[in-house]
Parts: C-alpha cells; structure tokens; sequence
C-alpha cells in the first residue's frame, strides 16, 4: 500500500518541525521556558536540546500512529468509508502540535506568543472538525466515540455519534471564545469536553438499553 496525500503531508510537517528546531537551536538559552500555567505564565524550564526536540519526536510517534491505524483496525474497511475525514483530522492535529512547537520556540526567541492566543484557537478548530468527523464516523476500534456500547451497537455507534458531533462543534466555539478571556481559557477548552465525555457516555448507555440489549 503506498503512501496517501495525507500521509505525505504529515511527514513534512513532521520534517518542518524538526527543521525548525535545527534552524532555531544556537539561538535557543541554555534554560527554555516549556511549561506555562492556566495564566499564560512560565513555570517550567527544560534544557536546550528538549525545548527544541521532545515536541517533533512527539508529532513522530502521532504520525506514525495515524498512519498505522487505518491499517490496522479490525474494521478498517468501515474506516476506509470515512477516510478523507480522518486524514483532514490528522493533518490538522499534527498541525497542532507543530504549532505549540514554533510557539515555544518563538517565544524563546523573544516573540511573547502565550498557550493562551495560540491554545484556544487550535484547540477550537481540532473540537469543531472532530465534531464533523464524529458524524461521518463509522464503527471502529481507534477513531471516535468508543464506549462498550458504541462499540457493541452499530445502532448505538450512529446515534451517539450524531449527538456528539453536534457537542464537539459547540465545543469547539466555545474554545474560540477563550481567546477573549485569556486568564480562564482553559476552563473554556476543558470543561466542555468533560462534559461532553460524561454526557456521551452515559447517552449511549441509556441508547443500549433502550434498545433491549
């Protein structure tokens, strides 16, 4: 099987990532800023050769796994019907992770971009298109809304993913609006998908045994 366009496309930006860090090391400190707080405020530090490297040896393993999993799902066929929604995720989930590269980075550069800007609206656009693939999603082991009774019910799996598409884009907005509130954005990216993951899970429980099983 040869490599897709998707697939081909997360491997530069896996090479991006790494070229930056090359490019950017001899101006990086000694002690890079990595960790922030739910403020936007450093409070944690690692060495040069972390700062610059742990984040693409990270998008690696992300990559590759997306890459396997189409591969190696049990139900690989249903994911083949749903495909370009996968790889458009992927992409724009590894498109993440770059981005919280080159914003550490930069802002070990001198170029003060905080999580809090950077954060909110990447996480806003990867909860908004997983809404969409959630409703395009057909039942499989690794992608998607996996409950014992999603997984059990290909009843089930529609209807609660469904619901939970319509969730995600909420959620996704909601995330965009923390920019605006950049002291408490986390609680705009976190607490909606808690409740998502809760709602969800107990709605197709309720869906199972609804349907007598």
């Amino acid at each position: 099987m040869g490599i897709r366009k998707a697939e081909g496309v997360i491997l530069a930006i896996i090479l991006f990532s790494f070229l930056v860090g090359f490019y950017f090391y001899p101006q990086m400190p000694v002690r890079m800023a990595f960790h922030w707080n739910t403020y936007g405020e450093v409070d944690g530090y690692t060495s040069r050769f972390l700062g610059s490297f742990s984040l693409p040896f990270i998008l690696v393993g992300v990559g590759l796994l997306s890459i396997a999993i189409p591969r190696i799902d049990p139900l690989k066929a249903n994911i083949e019907e749903f495909r370009k929604y996968y790889d458009r995720f992927m992409v724009l989930l590894l498109l993440f992770l770059s981005s919280i590269h080159l914003q550490v980075i930069l802002w070990n550069a001198g170029v003060r971009l905080g999580p809090n800007v950077t954060f909110p609206i990447g996480l806003g656009v990867i909860f908004f298109y997983a809404g969409i693939l959630c409703e395009n999603a057909r039942r499989n082991w690794f992608v998607g809304i996996r409950t014992p009774w999603t997984l059990s019910d290909e009843r089930v799996w529609d209807k609660t993913h469904k619901v939970g598409g319509k969730l995600f884009k909420a959620a996704g907005i909601a995330a965009f609006l923390g920019v605006f509130v950049q002291r408490y954005a986390v609680l705009f990216v976190l607490v909606p998908v808690i409740l998502i993951a809760a709602y969800t899970t107990v709605y197709s429980y309720l869906e199972y045994r609804k349907a007598g099983r």
